[in-house]
This record gives C-alpha cells, sequence and structure tokens, in this order.
C-alpha cells in the first residue's frame, strides 16, 4: 500500500476505529466532560447530538474508559426496538434475571427496579446509554422517560444517555414528548472541527502513523481545502486523505497539494462537491462566501467601534463546481495607527486607574490593589517571563515597565494579537509589535479578575463551604446542567476539575487555584470580553 512510500508505518486515515489514533479536540473533552459530569450527578438524561462522522464514539469510548468502577452500564446500539425489546435488551445487558418469554413490560420493569434498588444500597451507579437515538420510536422514548420515574427520596436510580444525531433534538421538541425534553439535564451538540484543528487532526494521525519529525505530506493549502471540502468532519477528511495520499502515491510525488485534493474530491464526493453529512449534496457558492464575509466585516465595526481590518492576508479556499474561490480566512481587529509618534507610558497610578477602567464598569476606588472586597474583585501582581502567560488571561494587564530615563512606569495592554499588543495610547488604542515593548518591560504585569464567591485561595479535594458549591454551580453553567446542592469537593468534581485542567493546558493536580478558576471565568465570560474592553478603552481614550 501507499503507506509505505511516504515512510508510514501503516495506512494513517482508515475510517475504522482504532484506539492508537485517538484525537480529542477541545469540542470531544467539552462533550466527555459533559457525560462524565452528568453520571455523576442526580440521575435523569444527558443528551449528546453530533452530525454524521464528527466523533460521537471517539467520545463514547473514552467515556468507557472513564466511568468509575462503581458504574453498573447498559449499551443499546441497536434502538430498532419495541419498548419490550429495549427493556429485555437493558436487563440482558446488566444481568438481570426475569422471566425470557415475558411479553409484559410490568414484569420487565419490576425486575430493572429491584436491580436499581440493590445497586443504590451498595454505593453504585446504573447508567444506561442508548446510541443512535434519532431512530427510536415515540411509544420507546415514553417508556423510557417512566424509567426515570424509579428513584428513590434523594436521587434517580438511573442515568439515562441519549446519542444521537441532530434529528434526535427536534423529535424531543415535539409536544408529545415534552416530559422527557424537560427532563434533560445536560446537552451538547458535538460540532465539526475548524481550521486548526483539522490540521492537527491530520498531522497527529501522521505522526502516530510513523511519520518522521520535520516532514509534511499535506502543503497548507491542501489543508485548507480538505478543511473546505470535508467542513472539519473527521471522517469525510480521513476518507479525503486517503484518496489524496493515494493519489501522491501513483504520481510518485512526496508531497500532497491542492490540485490533488481537488481530484480526490472528484473521485470520493463527486464533481468536487461537498456531501452533506445527512446525504445531500451541498455546493459551495462564492456569492454565498462573499457575502457572510461582509456580514463579518459589519458585525466587527458595530460591535468594536474604531476598529479596522488587520493587514493580513490568509486565504481559504471553497470548491465551486471546479473553481477555487480564496477568500481571507479570519478578519482580526486593529486600531488605526496615528501619523504621529503616540506615547504608551503612563505612570504607576494613571495605569492602575486606566487599568480598572478597562476590567470594571463600578467607579475608580481610592485603593485599586487591592481593590474594596464589596467589588468581588481581586488584584494579582506576578511575573512572567514570555508573552504567552499574559495573552492567556484574555484580560487587560498593566506591565511594569522602566523608562529610557530610568523611572518606573507602566503600559496598558487592552488585548494581545498575536505578535502585537492592543495598547492605549495618548492618541487612543493602538496595534504594538511585542518587540517594541519587550525592552521596557521587566516582567511584572498586574491584572484584575473576578473572585467567586466564597473563594479565599486553592480548594482541595475533600474540603467544603460556599467556595465549593459556587465553583460547582459554574462548572455546572458551562456544562448547561442543573445542579443540587454540592458543598462538598468530592470525587465528581474533582474528575470534572481535571478534566477541565487537562483540555486548558494548564497542571492537571485537582486543586482548584487561581489558574483555575481564571479559565473557568473566561469560559464563562465572567470579567470583561476583549471585544467589550476594547469598546471601553477607546472610548475613554478618546475622550482624554
Amino acid at each position: 500500500m501507499y503507506h509505505k512510500h511516504f515512510g508510514l508505518n501503516d495506512a494513517p486515515f482508515s475510517i475504522s476505529v482504532n484506539p492508537r489514533y485517538l484525537f480529542m479536540s477541545q469540542r470531544h473533552r467539552d462533550a466527555l466532560a459533559h457525560l462524565l459530569y452528568g453520571v455523576g450527578g442526580g440521575g435523569g438524561f444527558i443528551l449528546l447530538t453530533g452530525e454524521v462522522g464528527t466523533g460521537k464514539t471517539t467520545v463514547n469510548r473514552c467515556l468507557l474508559e472513564q466511568l468509575p468502577d462503581t458504574t453498573d452500564l447498559a449499551i443499546i446500539l441497536n434502538p430498532a426496538l419495541s419498548a419490550l425489546e429495549l427493556l429485555a435488551t437493558a436487563c440482558d445487558e446488566l444481568d438481570i434475571d426475569y422471566p425470557k418469554q415475558t411479553e409484559s413490560l410490568k414484569a420487565l420493569t419490576d425486575a430493572l427496579h429491584q436491580f436499581l434498588l440493590a445497586n443504590f444500597e451498595k454505593g453504585r451507579k446504573t447508567v444506561l446509554m442508548i446510541d443512535e437515538a434519532q431512530h427510536l420510536d415515540f411509544d420507546v422514548l415514553e417508556q423510557i422517560r417512566l424509567l426515570t420515574n424509579l428513584e428513590t427520596n434523594e436521587e434517580k436510580l438511573l442515568q439515562i444517555i441519549l446519542i444521537g444525531q441532530p434529528e434526535l433534538t427536534e423529535k424531543l421538541a415535539r409536544p408529545e414528548l415534552r416530559q422527557l425534553n424537560q427532563r434533560i439535564t445536560a446537552r451538547y451538540n458535538l460540532q465539526p472541527l475548524n481550521q486548526d484543528e483539522t490540521t492537527a487532526y491530520i498531522r497527529h494521525r501522521l505522526e502516530v502513523a510513523g511519520l518522521a519529525g520535520g516532514v509534511s505530506l499535506f502543503d497548507r493549502g491542501a489543508v485548507r481545502q480538505i478543511h473546505a471540502l470535508t467542513r472539519g468532519i473527521p471522517r469525510l477528511i480521513n476518507v479525503l486523505c486517503d484518496r489524496a495520499l493515494l493519489g501522491a502515491y501513483g504520481q510518485k510525488r512526496n508531497q500532497v497539494n491542492r490540485s490533488l485534493v481537488r481530484h480526490a474530491a472528484n473521485e470520493v464526493f463527486g464533481d468536487a462537491r461537498q456531501p452533506d453529512s445527512r446525504g445531500r449534496m451541498r455546493v459551495w457558492g462564492a456569492g454565498a462566501v462573499v457575502l457572510s464575509l461582509a456580514i463579518a466585516l459589519v458585525a466587527v465595526n458595530l460591535e468594536q467601534f474604531s476598529v479596522v481590518l488587520k493587514e493580513e492576508k490568509v486565504s481559504t479556499t471553497a470548491q465551486v463546481d471546479a473553481q477555487e474561490a480564496v477568500v481571507p480566512e479570519s478578519v482580526e481587529p486593529m486600531v488605526t495607527r496615528e501619523p504621529t509618534q503616540p506615547n504608551w507610558e503612563l505612570g504607576e497610578a494613571a495605569g492602575l486607574s486606566k487599568l480598572w477602567l478597562a476590567a470594571s464598569d463600578l467607579p475608580v476606588p481610592a485603593s485599586i490593589c487591592p481593590p474594596p472586597p464589596i467589588t468581588g474583585l481581586r488584584c494579582t501582581v506576578t511575573n512572567a517571563q514570555v508573552w504567552n502567560d499574559l495573552a492567556s488571561l484574555n484580560r487587560p494587564v498593566l506591565l511594569a515597565t522602566v523608562t529610557a530615563d530610568k523611572f518606573q512606569g507602566a503600559i496598558l495592554v487592552v488585548q494581545f494579537e498575536g505578535a502585537d499588543a492592543v495598547v492605549w495610547s495618548d492618541q487612543g488604542l493602538i496595534l504594538v509589535p511585542l518587540s517594541d515593548l519587550a525592552s521596557a518591560w521587566t516582567g511584572g504585569y498586574t491584572f484584575l479578575w473576578q473572585v467567586p464567591k466564597g473563594w479565599q485561595g486553592p480548594i482541595a479535594p475533600g474540603e467544603s463551604g460556599l467556595a465549593v458549591s459556587t465553583i460547582a454551580e459554574m462548572f455546572a453553567t458551562l456544562d448547561g446542567m442543573t445542579l443540587g446542592d454540592v458543598s462538598v469537593y468530592g470525587p465528581a468534581l474533582e474528575a470534572r476539575v481535571r478534566l477541565f485542567q487537562q483540555s486548558e493546558g494548564l497542571d492537571v493536580d485537582g486543586v482548584i487555584g487561581e489558574r483555575t478558576v481564571l479559565r473557568l471565568n473566561t469560559r464563562l465570560g465572567i470579567g470583561l470580553t476583549s471585544a467589550r474592553a476594547l469598546s471601553r478603552a477607546q472610548l475613554w481614550a478618546e475622550s482624554r
């Protein structure tokens, strides 16, 4: 096969599920977090939907590997069953004894109820997972809903996970299923990969297959074209990449380019048109792409006031009946440069005042660092060696600097933009290369952030109090779940925290420290977003 031609150990883009090639994007991690956190909750329904090929099976496999040993799981892969057959299958999966020839729903329900009660007394949880749930009949869904009536005074005895295509959401929205729909405590719709994730996905599979370091089998244009044609659906990416590598092998080439991707798409999709994951053919029109771009430009200008387009040409390709329409891949904010030399150096006191204005709607207090406790804000003064540490905060920061004549100063960075920073100056907001700030920056910086209620410092597993309850509510909000009273930092919350830390690139220690809270704030939009900070900062800069 072609893989030997490229120095690979095996074919990297097989559509069969191979644990060696597991790739968990941020979206997959979020979906897994919903399932894990839901299983640790108090029962009810969890809904996971996604188009064909987006990776629902991948998430399911990860869930099975991470379920606690105290969990009994019943998996139903074939939902084309009657209510009686589904209950019998669930009992078979859980090794529950029942009259084998029975045609009584009551007999099966009673047997399942006795098993659930015995499991509850043993401190065990029971989970029923149903795949391809969009094919369930209405009467079967109603029977499944009735299973959640099996409960004690404290909690539901059965946790049910419904997994299916987006049509499942539409079916559950029907009036006759409103009772079931109201019992769903967590919902997650798994989206396809974005451009960056598609690039990482292709590179990951090639590396697992043994690709030598520094070797690239797909040029950048080819990867962009693959993403445009597949819309980031992993299964389609596999099919297209596999055929493109086969084409490169046939032509004795060492790298796949856009032309090879186009020919591969002709073979697997037909006429270079993109197949919709529900079976429809979808043609990408240049006019639609340009219209979408125009709408995006208007939205950016309305939301960020004086923000204009950054002169950065990154192209993405879209197929239009074997023609290529190249458009900018992203629109990034930028502020206008002034013809005269702006001054962005501030005194320490003035810098703190402007930092407060960029980070809070409250009037500037007499003490900014530390702020008054009633504000709920905390001032952190710390040091870093690289810009990445500051950019990851996703909030305005005040840099500690030394002026040319060796006086202590400050520079307010409202937002980081790659290798540049949006900086306050006496001429408004300007875009400054980080290299121009590096010589003055001492490594110290200050920022303000919102503290969860009751949070006094790092929280370790086993601790309790208001801060634990607040953090648990924040994670429930992030996961789109309803949550009962959680006052102790127990195993379920710890598992969720560790998964969150892993997905955010933090130290996975299970301790809820400042960095974990900051990232949680960012994910929930707590505090000032970059766009809002830009708008506010521009307004008061212009009214200086």
